[in-house]
């Protein structure tokens, strides 16, 4: 890393408000002093702005309130003047229709807070699953000395002597509880024991990848991402991330000198090799054109061919992120992949990423694997391309059963979400197997927000003769913490006139993992006569946040942020007055 000249209070963005002597700073300063605070505790020292996603009803980030007085702790204690911002919380469990029609209005409101605010610097807050890719797509616009602090994981569940992993296992008891091989009161067990402290998934669903993703970019203290949130080491963390940030304001260090096309590689890698989830090719692609970077669909799927799966958790694989930290956490499994692993790459520590991982040892090579056995070879993400999807969609190999990675199969369409749930239990559907579930109108801009409909359930009556997994389609998303061969992603949508709104009952729709192809067995010129026929639908929003979502947000391809938002060049910020 290059040395830069340590910024004296004279330089700090933080003295246009407070430092100099005119009728607005009288106002900045009297009103701080309205607060409580005296000049001495303020004057010519780094304001941190801490960004805050606690709420009431976020449960991965229920401990926040605690970590943020332990960041401002930090903070006071380097030497700096912390002022707490609270922002949206995108809580995952209970925001409606998904919080991926938020994730946009959180990286829009990160970048504003931090430029109309006196910030010199600031500390992220989040882990659930959006707000990682948010926060961070905000604070690049603004660029700002910035360092990410990671909820961590929650304890591993447990019901009746068995590990119970959120989400992966919600999936496998509903299953079992429609298919009558548990019991209601099995189901209120699994209930009452697979989320048991503060934290995020403890499964590799979307928040672990996206907070590892961070981490191995260089955007989180070496080693935070993955300890468990209720665990001593996170709490003494969050005090170094305030101790931290002071120093990197004075160094001027920011996203720009750390997040690179080759930090961005080391993020996709350890992505693959921990077999992440899906979701993070979208927030990836979202993120890097945010810097500059133009990241494609095609970039993952080479990284993919020769990145091993080394992280044995759930989904994909047995354990959960509570074991992966004791197994050595992520530096060990960065260590691993030794130099499919860029160490040259800057981290907020102010050290090299080569640096930070320097002797970092596996201390259970079952639940973090060797590159000489590991987990799966490759294909931790595949991108499939064809007439079904000519902008590409996605699967994840490790979490379907192989025998479906090639197969060809007779669709049965669901027209919406709606339409899926009221048939999809019907004895009298046409369904074995064999056939192909397709799910239309559920992407960006037809969902809306492109929810979490990708695992979509396999009818009742297969369930009852023991069917766990079949071919299913859609241009939704799927939760990270999700199995099954389910392909997502297909750009462009249907509801926008992508292929997938063409194909009808019956038409024989091919799946071939390795050769990657996506494709409805009828010819161009019957799929164009389709077309022709086809009448796009209504917009869904007429007013507020959600016209502004149908009219700007880009295909899953280009990563569904704002047209308006993807860095085309950089932008002076606006002086401000």
């Amino acid at each position: 890393m290059s040395i830069k000249k340590r910024k004296t209070a004279e330089e700090l963005r933080s003295h246009r408000w407070y430092g100099v002597n005119d009728l607005r700073s009288f106002g900045h300063r009297s009103r701080t002093a309205q607060m409580g605070y005296s000049r001495e505790e303020y004057a010519g020292k780094p304001v941190i702005a801490i960004l805050n996603t606690w709420s009431d009803i976020n449960p991965c980030h229920s401990h926040f309130k605690d970590r943020v007085e332990e960041v401002k702790r930090g903070i006071w204690q380097a030497g700096g003047f912390p002022i707490e911002l609270p922002v949206s919380t995108l809580s995952e469990p209970f925001q409606k229709p998904t919080t991926m029609l938020y994730r946009n209005f959180l990286a829009m409101e990160t970048e504003e807070v931090l430029r109309s605010y006196p910030a010199d610097g600031c500390v992220l807050m989040g882990g659930c699953d959006k707000t990682t890719p948010a926060l961070l797509m905000g604070a690049v616009m603004m660029d700002l000395p910035t360092i990410y602090l990671p909820a961590g994981p929650m304890l591993s569940g447990n019901w009746n002597g068995k590990t119970l992993g959120s989400g992966s296992d919600t999936w496998k008891y509903w299953a079992d509880l429609r298919a009558g091989n548990i019991t209601e009161q099995d189901w209120r067990g699994v209930e009452g024991g697979i989320a048991r402290s503060a934290g995020h998934c403890m499964t590799m669903g979307t928040a672990s990848t996206m907070t590892s993703a961070a981490e191995a970019m260089g955007m989180t203290l070496p080693g935070f991402a993955s300890i468990p949130a209720p665990d001593s080491r996170h709490a003494q963390m969050s005090a170094q991330t305030g101790r931290r940030i002071v120093e990197m304001v004075w160094e001027d260090l920011k996203p720009s000198d750390v997040i690179t096309a080759k930090s961005i590689d080391n993020a996709i890698t350890t992505i693959l090799a921990l077999s992440g989830s899906t979701n993070a090719i979208v927030h990836m692609i979202a993120l890097a054109r945010r810097t500059g970077v133009e990241l494609t669909l095609d970039r993952f799927d080479e990284l993919s061919r020769r990145t091993p799966v080394l992280a044995n958790v759930r989904p994909t694989g047995q354990y959960l992120m509570e074991d992966f930290f004791y197994a050595g956490g992520l530096p060990a499994m960065l260590a691993e992949l030794g130099d499919l692993i860029d160490g040259t790459q800057a981290t907020v520590n102010g050290r090299t990423l080569g640096e930070n991982i320097a002797g970092a040892e596996i201390f259970n090579d079952t639940v973090i694997r060797r590159r000489s056995n590991p987990l799966m070879p490759d294909n931790g993400l595949a991108v499939l391309r064809g007439n079904l999807a000519p902008n590409g969609a996605v699967i994840k190999p490790g979490a379907a059963d192989p025998k479906l990675h090639v197969h060809t199969g007779r669709a049965v369409v669901f027209s919406d979400y709606n339409d899926m749930a009221a048939r999809i239990d019907d004895d009298n559907l046409d369904v074995d197997e064999n056939s192909v579930i397709v799910l239309q109108n559920a992407g960006p801009v037809g969902a809306p927000g492109m929810p979490e409909w990708g695992q979509l359930p396999i009818p009742k009556k297969l369930l009852q003769k023991d069917v766990r997994d079949m071919v299913r389609i859609s241009d939704a998303r799927m939760s990270g913490t999700s199995y099954g061969a389910c392909v997502l992603h297909i750009a462009p949508e249907s509801f926008v006139g992508g292929p997938l709104a063409f194909v009808r009952d019956g038409d024989l729709i091919e799946l071939d993992v390795p050769a990657r192809k996506l494709n409805v067995k009828i010819s161009d010129e019957e799929l164009a006569q389709r077309r022709a026929a086809w009448t796009r639908p209504e917009p869904r929003f007429e007013r507020g946040f959600g016209a502004l979502h149908q009219g700007h947000v880009l295909q899953a391809d280009s990563g569904c942020d704002f047209d308006f938002l993807v860095r085309k060049n950089a932008q002076d910020e606006p002086e401000i007055h």
